[in-house]
């Protein structure tokens, strides 16, 4: 199971916290705000219970956040599934729009076969594709704007 997206900006950086209070903050277990400490996070060590700056526990979550990151490269859309940025399969893209100026890219990921999307503006399609063939839907054309209506019209003339 994944781990929970923890918001850094829970933590007031004008106070001090112990363990216990920073566990309770951010709902985890107390050893895993302990890993914390031995993974880096700053904290005050010489009396008992130890304290951890606000400000330094911020700033930790914050570059952990930040260390996680995924960017993807030219080409390649994120799978939530695999957590992974990955090239469609058969480097096939759809484009389906959502305002005049931007929509969304879609494939399907090679490994798990679930569909993945990126955001993207319409200026930047093809350099966001990163040489995929990217396929535009057409519009459908409806029934009053053709120039032969149907025949199948149960209609009679008076």
């Amino acid at each position: 199971m994944a781990g929970k997206r923890l918001n850094p900006r829970l933590a007031k950086i004008h106070r001090n916290y112990t363990v216990e209070e920073v566990a309770r903050l951010y709902g985890v277990h107390r050893q895993t705000v302990r890993n914390w400490l031995k993974g880096g996070l700053p904290a005050l060590t010489k009396r008992k219970p130890h304290l951890i700056l606000g400000s330094s526990l911020r700033e930790f979550l914050i570059e952990r956040r930040r260390a996680h990151k995924r960017r993807c490269a030219p080409g390649e859309l994120y799978c939530l599934r695999c957590r992974e940025p990955r090239r469609p399969a058969g480097d096939m893209l759809e484009y389906l729009p959502r305002t005049i100026v931007s929509g969304n890219l879609r494939g399907i990921c090679p490994v798990c076969d679930a569909l993945i999307h990126r955001n993207v503006s319409l200026a930047k399609v093809t350099e966001v594709a990163g040489g995929c063939e990217v396929t535009f839907p057409q519009d459908q054309t409806r029934l009053v704007d053709t120039a032969k209506p149907s025949l199948n019209c149960h209609f009679e003339k008076e």
